[in-house]
């Protein structure tokens, strides 16, 4: 069984942040009907369903609908999000099945103070809420060292806002209290064909317990093939563990264990380096 898999629901995202390369790719949103298909296909792969590669998924019209659906299959949701979007569908949404909401709250970069503490009180309100409705939510500031400063507002009114909670600190970032955390992250160059080579000695956990379908059905082997570079095969023609035990899946899975890569989009992938080898 993998921990996750990363199902791309739509690749349309209502911002441009300076840290998301985004994707070249047709926009496309996925129907109700290609998704239910992929769920029965993952049917005995995970439990856990991730509605992210690219893309707003709150940019989806029928997002609930999806995630509903996934519940009633007996699967877990679990969004991320850029949190823009928030205070328009945070009825519905905490009134879905979802069990987890990751909100990117370093997603904020331009306007005046007035818009970004707005944008704040609509995440921190959400978090606030869901996280006492019992879904897990994450606030995370995965932009550390290029925020312009912001970050440390941000911590301020988190603080603020929170300050009679908990906030046990743990290796990357704070237990706010149950249901709600707080995750650190430092900035990352996501992988680019384009990009010169890092060096073939790299782990990932990509394949080792998670990998990608994107909008279209394309099985990636992890969440930052964002173009769909490493294409493993296609979720609506052909059978799941064929793709995921053919020579190129096995490759990859083996070099990662013995701390190499065997595809290049791999050598070139800066988030792959967080990991200790």
């Amino acid at each position: 069984m993998y921990s996750r898999v990363y199902v791309e629901i739509t690749n349309i995202c209502n911002r441009a942040c300076s840290f998301c390369p985004g994707t070249k790719r047709e926009k496309r949103r996925m129907t109700l009907d290609e998704f239910s298909v992929i769920l029965d296909k993952l049917v005995g792969v995970t439990e856990y369903i991730y509605l992210h590669v690219m893309g707003e998924p709150l940019t989806h019209p029928n997002l609930v609908s999806f995630i509903d659906l996934a519940a009633s299959r007996g699967f877990k949701c679990s969004i991320t999000t850029n949190g823009t979007l928030l205070g328009k569908h945070k009825e519905e949404l905490i009134a879905s099945s979802v069990y987890k909401v990751n909100i990117s709250v370093h997603s904020f970069e331009n306007g005046t103070e007035e818009e970004y503490l707005s944008y704040l009180n609509t995440c921190f309100n959400f978090a606030d809420e869901a996280s006492r409705c019992g879904i897990l939510t994450v606030l995370r500031l995965w932009n550390r060292g290029h925020d312009g400063g912001r970050n440390l507002d941000t911590m301020t009114l988190l603080r603020d806002k929170f300050d009679r909670e908990e906030w046990r600190e743990g290796a990357n970032g704070f237990r706010i209290r149950h249901k709600l955390h707080l995750e650190w992250g430092d900035r990352f160059e996501w992988p680019d064909v384009e990009c010169d080579e890092l060096g073939d000695k790299v782990f990932c956990h990509g394949l080792g317990d998670h990998f990608g379908i994107l909008s279209d059905g394309r099985i990636i082997p992890c969440c930052l093939d964002r173009e769909g570079v490493i294409e493993l095969g296609n979720i609506y023609t052909d059978e799941v563990g064929e793709v995921l035990s053919s020579p190129r899946a096995e490759a990859m899975r083996e070099g990662f264990k013995c701390k190499k890569a065997t595809e290049e989009l791999c050598r070139k992938c800066g988030y792959a380096r967080r990991f200790k080898i």
